[in-house]
Protein backbone atom coordinates (compact mmCIF):
# COMPACT_ATOMS: atom_id res chain seq x y z
CA UNK A 1 0.00 0.00 0.00
CA UNK A 2 -0.42 0.56 -0.18
CA UNK A 3 -0.86 2.01 -0.25
CA UNK A 4 0.95 4.99 1.85
CA UNK A 5 1.69 5.40 1.46
CA UNK A 6 -0.71 9.86 2.49
CA UNK A 7 0.83 10.31 4.22
CA UNK A 8 -1.96 20.03 4.96
CA UNK A 9 -2.36 20.86 1.25
CA UNK A 10 0.94 23.13 0.87
CA UNK A 11 5.23 22.77 0.22
CA UNK A 12 5.35 24.21 3.64
CA UNK A 13 3.50 21.67 5.35
CA UNK A 14 5.49 19.18 3.42
CA UNK A 15 8.38 20.22 5.11
CA UNK A 16 6.77 20.52 8.33
CA UNK A 17 5.75 17.67 10.14
CA UNK A 18 3.10 15.56 8.99
CA UNK A 19 0.38 16.25 11.59
CA UNK A 20 1.27 20.11 10.69
CA UNK A 21 0.04 18.87 7.32
CA UNK A 22 -0.90 13.62 2.06
CA UNK A 23 0.49 13.07 3.26
CA UNK A 24 0.65 17.34 6.30
CA UNK A 25 -0.24 17.96 10.03
CA UNK A 26 0.77 20.15 13.61
CA UNK A 27 4.37 19.60 14.88
CA UNK A 28 3.45 16.08 16.54
CA UNK A 29 4.66 14.43 13.46
CA UNK A 30 8.27 13.34 13.68
CA UNK A 31 10.71 12.64 15.64
CA UNK A 32 14.22 11.02 14.91
CA UNK A 33 16.54 9.50 17.04
CA UNK A 34 20.50 10.19 16.23
CA UNK A 35 22.19 7.30 15.83
CA UNK A 36 21.39 3.92 14.19
CA UNK A 37 19.48 0.89 16.26
CA UNK A 38 21.92 -1.76 16.91
CA UNK A 39 19.33 -4.32 15.95
CA UNK A 40 16.77 -3.80 13.88
CA UNK A 41 13.02 -3.33 15.27
CA UNK A 42 10.67 -5.65 15.73
CA UNK A 43 8.22 -4.05 13.56
CA UNK A 44 10.08 -4.25 10.38
CA UNK A 45 9.13 -8.09 10.71
CA UNK A 46 5.45 -7.17 10.79
CA UNK A 47 5.00 -8.45 6.97
CA UNK A 48 6.41 -11.87 7.72
CA UNK A 49 3.55 -14.61 7.31
CA UNK A 50 1.15 -11.60 5.76
CA UNK A 51 -2.08 -12.73 4.20
CA UNK A 52 -3.61 -11.23 1.43
CA UNK A 53 -6.85 -9.51 2.31
CA UNK A 54 -9.25 -7.98 -0.13
CA UNK A 55 -11.18 -4.31 0.86
CA UNK A 56 -14.08 -3.06 -0.93
CA UNK A 57 -15.88 0.17 -1.25
CA UNK A 58 -13.14 1.96 -0.16
CA UNK A 59 -14.21 5.11 -2.40
CA UNK A 60 -13.78 8.46 -0.40
CA UNK A 61 -12.90 6.55 2.80
CA UNK A 62 -10.83 8.72 5.22
CA UNK A 63 -7.70 6.95 6.87
CA UNK A 64 -4.06 7.55 7.85
CA UNK A 65 -1.13 5.32 7.19
CA UNK A 66 1.58 5.29 9.93
CA UNK A 67 5.23 4.76 8.69
CA UNK A 68 7.90 3.03 11.14
CA UNK A 69 11.56 3.78 9.54
CA UNK A 70 14.64 2.04 10.64
CA UNK A 71 17.38 0.33 8.76
CA UNK A 72 16.76 -3.22 6.82
CA UNK A 73 19.06 -5.92 8.97
CA UNK A 74 20.15 -7.68 5.65
CA UNK A 75 21.04 -4.84 3.48
CA UNK A 76 21.32 -1.12 5.51
CA UNK A 77 18.86 0.42 3.57
CA UNK A 78 16.18 2.67 5.48
CA UNK A 79 13.14 1.18 4.86
CA UNK A 80 9.51 2.20 6.57
CA UNK A 81 6.97 -0.79 7.91
CA UNK A 82 3.59 0.94 6.75
CA UNK A 83 0.06 0.46 8.67
CA UNK A 84 -3.33 1.61 7.47
CA UNK A 85 -5.91 2.24 9.73
CA UNK A 86 -8.23 1.13 6.55
CA UNK A 87 -7.28 -2.29 6.74
CA UNK A 88 -8.32 -2.63 9.99
CA UNK A 89 -11.60 -4.39 9.67
CA UNK A 90 -13.61 -6.10 6.69
CA UNK A 91 -16.17 -3.74 7.10
CA UNK A 92 -15.98 -0.47 6.86
CA UNK A 93 -17.88 2.25 9.16
CA UNK A 94 -20.74 4.12 8.14
CA UNK A 95 -19.54 6.91 9.12
CA UNK A 96 -16.51 6.07 6.16
CA UNK A 97 -13.92 7.34 8.77
CA UNK A 98 -11.03 5.01 9.70
CA UNK A 99 -9.14 7.47 11.66
CA UNK A 100 -11.26 10.31 13.55
CA UNK A 101 -9.76 13.18 13.91
CA UNK A 102 -9.10 13.55 17.95
CA UNK A 103 -7.38 10.26 17.77
CA UNK A 104 -5.06 11.24 14.61
CA UNK A 105 -4.35 14.76 16.62
CA UNK A 106 -3.47 12.85 19.56
CA UNK A 107 -0.56 10.43 17.88
CA UNK A 108 2.59 11.23 19.74
CA UNK A 109 5.14 10.20 17.42
CA UNK A 110 8.34 10.49 19.96
CA UNK A 111 6.72 7.83 21.63
CA UNK A 112 6.18 5.73 19.07
CA UNK A 113 9.45 6.25 17.77
CA UNK A 114 11.08 5.06 21.59
CA UNK A 115 8.54 2.68 21.44
CA UNK A 116 9.77 0.95 19.00
CA UNK A 117 13.34 1.68 18.74
CA UNK A 118 13.37 3.47 15.13
CA UNK A 119 15.13 6.34 13.38
CA UNK A 120 11.59 7.78 12.45
CA UNK A 121 8.20 7.54 12.89
CA UNK A 122 6.02 9.41 10.53
CA UNK A 123 2.29 10.30 9.31
CA UNK A 124 0.39 10.33 5.85
CA UNK A 125 -2.77 11.72 5.94
CA UNK A 126 -5.43 11.79 6.66
CA UNK A 127 -6.38 10.67 3.54
CA UNK A 128 -9.53 9.65 1.39
CA UNK A 129 -9.32 7.48 -1.32
CA UNK A 130 -9.30 7.56 -4.45
CA UNK A 131 -9.19 3.43 -5.21
CA UNK A 132 -12.51 1.26 -5.18
CA UNK A 133 -10.75 -1.93 -3.93
CA UNK A 134 -7.30 -2.91 -2.20
CA UNK A 135 -6.68 -6.42 -2.15
CA UNK A 136 -3.26 -6.65 0.19
CA UNK A 137 -1.07 -8.53 2.21
CA UNK A 138 -2.19 -7.88 5.49
CA UNK A 139 0.49 -8.60 8.47
CA UNK A 140 0.63 -7.66 12.25
CA UNK A 141 -1.73 -5.57 13.89
CA UNK A 142 -0.63 -2.25 15.90
CA UNK A 143 -2.52 0.36 17.96
CA UNK A 144 -1.78 3.58 17.68
CA UNK A 145 -3.58 6.04 19.93
CA UNK A 146 -6.77 3.91 20.01
CA UNK A 147 -6.77 3.31 16.15
CA UNK A 148 -6.04 0.07 15.19
CA UNK A 149 -3.90 -0.44 11.63
CA UNK A 150 -2.41 -3.25 9.78
CA UNK A 151 1.07 -3.91 8.46
CA UNK A 152 0.82 -3.42 4.36
CA UNK A 153 3.78 -2.77 2.80
CA UNK A 154 7.04 -1.71 3.12
CA UNK A 155 8.09 1.66 1.81
CA UNK A 156 12.05 2.46 0.42
CA UNK A 157 12.70 5.73 2.34
CA UNK A 158 15.95 6.46 0.12
CA UNK A 159 18.02 9.14 2.05
CA UNK A 160 14.15 10.11 4.06
CA UNK A 161 13.42 9.64 7.67
CA UNK A 162 10.06 10.44 6.78
CA UNK A 163 7.52 10.74 4.06
CA UNK A 164 6.99 14.02 4.74
CA UNK A 165 10.62 14.59 3.28
CA UNK A 166 9.57 13.04 -0.25
CA UNK A 167 10.26 15.44 -3.29
CA UNK A 168 6.91 16.31 -5.36
CA UNK A 169 7.02 14.52 -8.38
CA UNK A 170 9.67 12.36 -7.79
CA UNK A 171 8.75 8.61 -7.93
CA UNK A 172 9.37 5.98 -4.98
CA UNK A 173 9.18 2.03 -5.12
CA UNK A 174 7.20 0.32 -2.57
CA UNK A 175 7.39 -3.58 -1.64
CA UNK A 176 3.56 -4.30 -1.99
CA UNK A 177 2.00 -7.51 -3.22
CA UNK A 178 -1.33 -6.33 -3.99
CA UNK A 179 -3.72 -5.75 -6.30
CA UNK A 180 -6.08 -2.09 -6.58
CA UNK A 181 -9.01 -0.82 -8.88
CA UNK A 182 -10.59 1.75 -10.05
CA UNK A 183 -14.23 0.76 -11.03
CA UNK A 184 -15.92 2.20 -14.33
CA UNK A 185 -17.73 5.07 -13.89
CA UNK A 186 -15.19 6.53 -10.69
CA UNK A 187 -14.24 9.74 -11.17
CA UNK A 188 -10.03 9.42 -11.65
CA UNK A 189 -7.66 12.63 -11.50
CA UNK A 190 -4.76 12.08 -13.37
CA UNK A 191 -0.95 13.11 -14.13
CA UNK A 192 0.56 12.64 -17.12
CA UNK A 193 4.09 13.60 -16.74
CA UNK A 194 6.57 14.57 -20.07
CA UNK A 195 7.62 10.67 -20.70
CA UNK A 196 4.70 9.74 -21.66
CA UNK A 197 3.25 8.30 -18.24
CA UNK A 198 -0.06 8.73 -16.53
CA UNK A 199 -0.28 8.88 -13.06
CA UNK A 200 -3.87 8.01 -11.32
CA UNK A 201 -4.80 10.07 -7.83
CA UNK A 202 -4.51 6.69 -5.37
CA UNK A 203 -5.23 9.43 -1.86
CA UNK A 204 -6.11 12.64 -1.69
CA UNK A 205 -4.58 14.60 1.02
CA UNK A 206 -6.94 16.23 3.63
CA UNK A 207 -4.37 16.90 6.45
CA UNK A 208 -5.46 18.05 10.19
CA UNK A 209 -6.08 21.67 8.76
CA UNK A 210 -7.75 20.84 5.01
CA UNK A 211 -7.23 24.34 2.70
CA UNK A 212 -9.96 22.71 0.36
CA UNK A 213 -12.22 19.54 0.10
CA UNK A 214 -12.04 16.89 -2.61
CA UNK A 215 -14.70 18.68 -3.64
CA UNK A 216 -13.46 21.97 -4.54
CA UNK A 217 -10.00 20.53 -5.53
CA UNK A 218 -12.18 18.84 -8.62
CA UNK A 219 -13.71 22.11 -9.43
CA UNK A 220 -10.35 24.06 -9.36
CA UNK A 221 -8.91 21.42 -11.87
CA UNK A 222 -5.56 21.89 -13.68
CA UNK A 223 -5.48 25.45 -11.36
CA UNK A 224 -4.76 24.14 -8.20
CA UNK A 225 -1.45 23.14 -9.66
CA UNK A 226 1.63 26.08 -9.17
CA UNK A 227 4.59 23.20 -9.60
CA UNK A 228 3.84 21.31 -11.97
CA UNK A 229 7.62 20.26 -13.75
CA UNK A 230 7.45 21.15 -17.42
CA UNK A 231 5.63 19.36 -20.23
CA UNK A 232 3.03 17.73 -17.06
CA UNK A 233 -1.02 17.89 -17.14
CA UNK A 234 -3.11 17.61 -14.75
CA UNK A 235 -6.48 15.93 -16.33
CA UNK A 236 -9.89 14.97 -14.52
CA UNK A 237 -11.56 11.43 -16.60
CA UNK A 238 -14.78 8.95 -15.49
CA UNK A 239 -13.64 5.52 -16.49
CA UNK A 240 -15.01 3.99 -19.23
CA UNK A 241 -14.05 0.48 -17.77
CA UNK A 242 -12.61 -0.70 -14.69
CA UNK A 243 -8.69 0.20 -14.23
CA UNK A 244 -6.54 -2.87 -12.03
CA UNK A 245 -3.68 -1.76 -10.31
CA UNK A 246 -1.11 -5.39 -9.88
CA UNK A 247 2.29 -3.93 -9.81
CA UNK A 248 4.94 -6.47 -11.53
CA UNK A 249 7.18 -8.44 -9.06
CA UNK A 250 5.13 -7.05 -5.95
CA UNK A 251 6.98 -3.87 -6.26
CA UNK A 252 4.78 -0.38 -7.20
CA UNK A 253 5.72 2.72 -8.27
CA UNK A 254 4.32 5.61 -6.40
CA UNK A 255 4.97 9.69 -6.00
CA UNK A 256 3.21 12.58 -4.33
CA UNK A 257 2.22 16.05 -5.98
CA UNK A 258 3.00 19.41 -4.11
CA UNK A 259 -0.11 19.02 -2.22
CA UNK A 260 0.98 15.75 -0.76
CA UNK A 261 -1.66 13.81 -3.00
CA UNK A 262 -0.13 10.05 -3.79
CA UNK A 263 -0.39 8.77 -7.37
CA UNK A 264 0.32 5.63 -8.68
CA UNK A 265 1.98 5.10 -12.34
CA UNK A 266 -0.28 3.16 -14.53
CA UNK A 267 0.57 1.18 -17.79
CA UNK A 268 2.82 -1.62 -18.51
CA UNK A 269 4.31 -3.49 -14.82
CA UNK A 270 1.45 -1.87 -12.74
CA UNK A 271 -1.70 -1.85 -14.29
CA UNK A 272 -4.30 -3.21 -17.47
CA UNK A 273 -4.24 0.11 -19.31
CA UNK A 274 -2.99 3.40 -19.08
CA UNK A 275 -5.93 5.91 -18.81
Amino acid sequence: MKTRVAFTASRKAMKGCLLATFVLTAALGLSFAQGTPTAAPKVLADGNGAKSKRFDNLHHVRYIEIFLAAPDAKTGKLVAACYNTSAASAAIPASKDTAPQKLVEGLDFAKIKNEFGLLGASLNGPKLWMLDWIEVQVGVTREFNGMKAPWIAQLNMGKNSSVSESTPYKPMTIARKSGAGWNKGTTALLLDDAEGNTWIMKGFQLGLKPQHTYEQFVAAGASNFKKLPRGWKFRIKTLDKDLIETPENGVATIMPDEFFNVYDKTGPGMSNYKP
